[in-house]
């Protein structure tokens, strides 16, 4: 099943941020090897050098590392992948209380709201 791209956003970015999301929930696992970029260019439905592209931003971050003659492998850096899941959520939390001032939500009423979602999941 092909991914649902944006065509409003760049869509090498759109797989980068794809590919991200897969390694931070454990798609992908620290030290997995990734599909070809031929393998994952037909499952996004994308040209191939688009997702070349994307996969040498990663590269360039060091989320992903290339071995010659054997493929492209997600870090075993834990921690690099911790940092970047804060940093995805930091980046949605950020949005989302952005938007909620906009609706009028005063921090003590986002607070208690957040609250009462985290009850009904089941939280703690």
């Amino acid at each position: 099943m092909a991914w649902e791209l944006d065509s409003d956003r760049p869509i090498f970015s759109q797989i980068v941020e794809r590919i991200q999301l897969d390694i931070v929930s454990g798609v992908y696992k620290p030290g997995d090897k990734l599909p070809s970029v031929r393998d994952l260019a037909g499952v996004a439905s994308v040209n191939p050098n688009t997702m070349q592209k994307a996969f040498t931003e990663l590269e360039r971050t060091g989320l992903v590392y290339s071995q010659r003659t054997s493929g492209r492998f997600i870090t075993e850096d834990t921690a690099m992948i911790s940092e970047l899941k804060n940093s995805l959520a930091r980046e949605k939390v950020i949005e989302l209380i952005q938007h909620m001032k906009k609706l009028g939500f005063s921090k003590k009423e986002m607070v208690l709201f957040f609250e009462s979602l985290i009850d009904e999941e089941g939280g703690e």
